[in-house]
């Protein structure tokens, strides 16, 4: 039967609920589907680029220990470890509104993809997480950030820093799956939940929700922008990147843990070669913004190259494997509803604020300004390539050349499981 044929209501509805379902099917492939890992290294290098052409940077850690140091000084332990009494606002705080709202971002898009569900996992599990967030908090603090503030931003900042935590992750990353497999092997006390988890009622209502979480997330970021008070109009543009980051994170499955992982773990190298794809565009987007002189480039580099890069790095791949998540992966994944993920990161934040309280007394990571005028601590110093080679030319061939390292073995191991663990 042809068009001509069909009565015109009959027409029109069929017309109309064609055009339903292909509403339907965009959705789904927008906010429902994941995307691929590759679509969310792309768009993460988009961000983060958004953020240095504002003279601002990717980080994480930093708001972290905000929110430790405001736990610490609630429980009375502030002015025993030498924390401020006075502490800045962590919504106004430039990483820990970035934390928050990538939490939120992540929340809105497992809300509009139906996924948002509370996570409760075995005891065992919340113990790994505790112990996971815990070593990450310690590693962070010696590397000077996590694998966002250590790792990927010293690197599209032209720093070896984040080679020399890279290299730490790498080994720690090794280890952990080693002690975890231990931990498989022979403690089988609180491997299994009490109880099943209830279905949620309102989860057909989930992308409305969702959409309501957009629509706020507007007015918060357009309401700030446009205020006359310049501390919050500068603040408007990292609650949109910080959304932005946690909805792209979510969407693509996006994890720093899951980079340095999974070879180990399973042999599976996507999650690496899309980390990888991030890395060949954000390095000389990166240079490219620095040349422009639109942000300081000693703004991100930490001074912990390259001693406190690469014990912290161990640490710290050592936690985020116990964890379940580096510190940007278990943000979004808090944002999913993982209890697990909830406890890693309140120990990450808490004992990430003590570790480095008792360490300032050390003066262990106390900077100085060297006579280079570049900062210096006792695990490192501060280091921008294109200072040490007087041009970009040999920060680009370095680089590269340990990406092009990286990627053959990892595209080796894909094919002979040479380095797994299990």
């Amino acid at each position: 039967m042809d068009q001509a044929s069909l009565p015109q209501g009959v027409f029109s509805r069929l017309t109309s609920a064609s055009w339903v379902s292909g509403l339907r099917e965009d959705y789904e492939h927008v906010f429902v589907k994941s995307w691929s890992p590759y679509v969310g290294a792309i768009l993460l290098v988009v961000v983060t680029a958004a953020l240095m052409a504002s003279g601002l940077f990717w980080g994480v850690y930093g708001g972290l220990k905000l929110w430790g140091d405001w736990f610490n000084n609630f429980i009375g332990l502030g002015a025993l470890l030498g924390i401020k009494s006075e502490l800045q606002s962590p919504l106004l705080h430039r990483i820990s509104l970035m934390d928050l709202t990538l939490v939120i971002g992540a929340f809105c898009a497992a809300l509009l993809a139906g996924q948002f569900r509370i996570n409760r996992p075995p005891p065992l599990e919340l113990i790994t997480g505790a112990v996971g967030g815990s070593l990450m908090g310690i590693g962070a603090s010696l590397a000077g950030g996590c694998t966002t503030g250590g790792f990927f931003t010293p690197l599209t900042f032209a720093s070896p820093a984040g080679w020399a935590m890279w290299a730490g992750l790498l080994g720690g990353a090794f280890f952990g799956l080693k002690a975890l497999l231990w931990v498989i092997e022979h403690i089988t006390w609180g491997t299994t939940t009490s109880g099943a988890a209830s279905a949620a009622p309102l989860k057909r209502f989930y992308p409305l929700f969702g959409l309501a979480v957009l629509l706020l997330i507007a007015w918060w970021a357009t309401h700030w922008f446009t205020s006359d008070n310049q501390r919050l109009a500068s603040r408007g543009i990292i609650i949109v990147t910080g959304f932005a980051l946690g909805f792209i994170l979510h969407r693509s499955r996006f994890c720093f843990s899951r980079v340095f992982r999974e070879p180990f773990m399973t042999g599976e190298g996507t999650m690496t070669k899309a980390m990888i794809l991030a890395l060949a565009l954000g390095i000389p987007v990166g240079s490219l913004l620095l040349q422009q002189e639109t942000v300081e480039p000693y703004l991100a580099i930490p001074a912990t190259f390259w001693l406190g890069s690469v014990l912290g790095g161990l640490v710290f791949g050592i936690g985020m494997v116990f964890a379940g998540g580096c510190a940007s992966g278990s943000l979004w994944r808090m944002g999913e509803g993982h209890l697990k993920l909830w406890v890693a990161v309140f120990f990450f934040a808490w004992i990430g604020s003590v570790f480095s309280a008792i360490v300032k007394r050390w003066d262990l990571l106390t900077r100085e300004m060297s006579l280079d005028l570049v900062e210096v601590s006792r695990v490192g110093k501060q280091v921008f390539l294109p200072d040490i080679f007087e041009g970009w030319g040999w920060a680009y061939l370095l680089s590269f050349a340990i990406l092009g390292l990286w990627y053959l073995l990892v595209r080796y191991n894909e094919s002979t499981n040479r380095f797994t663990v299990f």
